[in-house]
């Protein structure tokens, strides 16, 4: 026999032996024990074993498990719908996302459908494509999606919205309204830098200082419901406040006393501002109001309403004038700012740029810049005089509430609801220092107009804050209100007079306490 047959021999007689040991083999299922199928079947005779057969009856699911079941079924399929359409590539041109939609036999587009809109229902349309091959065909050029996954990120495009010309005649006067207040801020800031007659820091001091004895000197029930908003006169003679009742009221300066109701809406008041020229006469316009109710008015100072600016499809947030006095701005919940005209009360400007509710709306001293913030926890900084954002600003993890422009002209404060406050800084093009002011959202920041020496903040903790603007230290709390503090002002004629409203359904008035007790030389 030859070695190889040998061979043959051996590994066969190893392989029979391994299969007489497999079968032999005991196979452990906890405490019984299985040594073959035979050992199963007895299993199963002995009545040890069940086996369910093909007509045994199947309970149903109690009421209770079976709406889980279906509930979690429709947040599974949710879930798989949001996989796919972040998974699924579309064009980003208007005029491919029209051919595409007209490829599979869809509207190219619905009536008052935006670009962004009809992208997102093509993106919806191919997600819910099962066949690959039809979604590819569907998209110009044909394999559309390995094309784009090749291609380099598409480039910012530059696009134009058309508009009216009385649009051109606003932007036009804001350019020459600005460069005039712009000249004659930097004018007045370095003169004040380099006249020996001045000096900024001991000004400053003895701003600070005298901040820092701010304390409570009056307060009023405002209204039978909360008040929402409050903003000094030009003047800083009169405080207006407007509160949920709809009802906006006017109050002397210091002494707190009412002067005059205005029924302003039917819907809560959710912000009000006044008219930057207090040369204005008392039949002019002199106050603007914005409500829930879609709406903002116009009032003279007798308290006659002059006009309604109506146009936006969501409740409005604040509102503001136009250092210019000609124009209004307003923010609300349809994801726009608008901009109007105040004389003929119609819309000049439709601002998109949000992706969630605009809640509030600011002007530059010098009227060139807009800001606008939303709950999607962005701010915008718009050019007013060519309708560009310039910059964005990006840091806040939660909705922005109120903004306010410096008077330096640089220096842009933000309150959200993360309970921060951020200043940016426009020369940076970003934030430069982050203030944890409060314990609850911040409803209103304020700087002072005069010099821009110290700021306030209020909110929703009942309290409200003053803070150095060179190293933001906190100067002074005012702390006073039963209630969330909903608005708060600080008066422009220098005195430090603030003003603020609270759900609690006061307002109350707070100035620098220069009392001095007399100090006693008697022995």
């Amino acid at each position: 026999m030859s070695d190889e047959e040998s061979d043959h021999e051996m590994a066969d007689a190893e392989l029979g032996s391994s299969d007489a040991d497999q079968n032999d083999k005991t196979v452990d299922f906890g405490e019984l024990k299985v040594s073959g199928k035979d050992d199963v079947a007895a299993g199963v005779a002995a009545g040890n074993i069940h086996l369910q057969s093909a007509n045994a009856a199947t309970l149903a699911l109690p009421e209770g498990s079976k709406e889980a079941r279906e509930q979690q079924e429709r947040l599974l399929a949710a879930v798989e719908e949001r996989r796919a359409l972040r998974e699924t590539a579309v064009p980003t041109n208007d005029a491919d996302v029209r051919t595409a939609l007209r490829a599979i036999a869809e509207p190219v587009t619905l009536f008052g459908e935006q670009q962004m809109e009809r992208r997102a229902r093509l993106r919806k349309i191919m997600a819910t494509m099962d066949d690959e091959d039809d979604r590819k065909a569907a998209l110009p050029g044909g394999a559309f999606e390995e094309e784009y996954e090749e291609a380099a990120p598409p480039k910012k495009e530059l696009f134009y919205t058309e508009g009216p010309a009385s649009l051109k005649q606003a932007r036009l006067q804001t350019a020459l309204f600005s460069l005039d207040r712009a000249a004659s801020r930097l004018a007045g800031a370095k003169r004040k830098r380099e006249s020996p007659d001045e000096d900024e820091e001991a000004e400053r001091a003895d701003t600070i200082s005298l901040m820092k004895k701010v304390t409570n000197q009056s307060s009023e029930i405002a209204d039978d419901r909360p008040s929402a908003a409050c903003e000094f006169s030009p003047g800083g003679g009169t405080l207006a406040t407007g509160a949920w009742s709809g009802l906006v009221k006017l109050w002397s300066v210091p002494a707190c006393q009412k002067q005059l109701t205005i029924k302003a809406h039917e819907d809560r008041v959710t912000g009000i501002a006044w008219h930057p020229d207090p040369a204005q006469t008392p039949a002019s316009v002199q106050l603007v109001t914005a409500s829930a109710d879609k709406t903002a008015r116009l009032f003279s100072g007798e308290g006659k309403q002059l006009g309604t600016l109506q146009g936006h499809e969501g409740r409005l947030g604040r509102v503001a004038f136009h250092p210019m006095g000609r124009h209004v701005g307003t923010a609300s919940f349809d994801e726009t700012w608008r901009l109007w005209d105040v004389e003929t009360c119609s819309c000049l400007l439709e601002q998109e740029g949000h992706s969630r509710s605009v809640y509030t709306v600011a002007f530059h001293p010098d009227g060139s810049l807009a800001a606008s913030g939303g709950l999607d926890a962005i701010g915008r900084v718009w050019d007013m005089r060519t309708g560009r954002s310039i910059i964005a600003l990006q840091g806040h993890v939660q909705g922005i509430l109120t903004l306010d422009f410096s008077p330096n002209g640089y220096h842009v404060a933000s309150g959200s609801e993360d309970h921060s406050c951020r200043i940016w800084d426009l020369r940076k093009r970003g934030c430069v220092y982050v203030l944890p002011a409060h314990n609850s959202l911040i409803s209103q920041v304020r700087y002072d107009q005069n010099d821009g020496y110290y700021m306030l903040t209020a909110g929703f903790d009942g309290v409200s804050k003053l803070w150095s603007c060179r190293d933001h230290a906190l100067l002074q709390t005012l702390a006073g209100h039963e209630g969330k503090v909903m608005g708060a002002d600080i008066c422009p004629d220098g005195s430090g007079t603030i003003a603020t409203v609270s759900y609690d359904r006061t307002v109350k008035f707070w100035a620098p306490d220069t009392y001095e007790e007399p100090v006693n030389n008697e022995l």
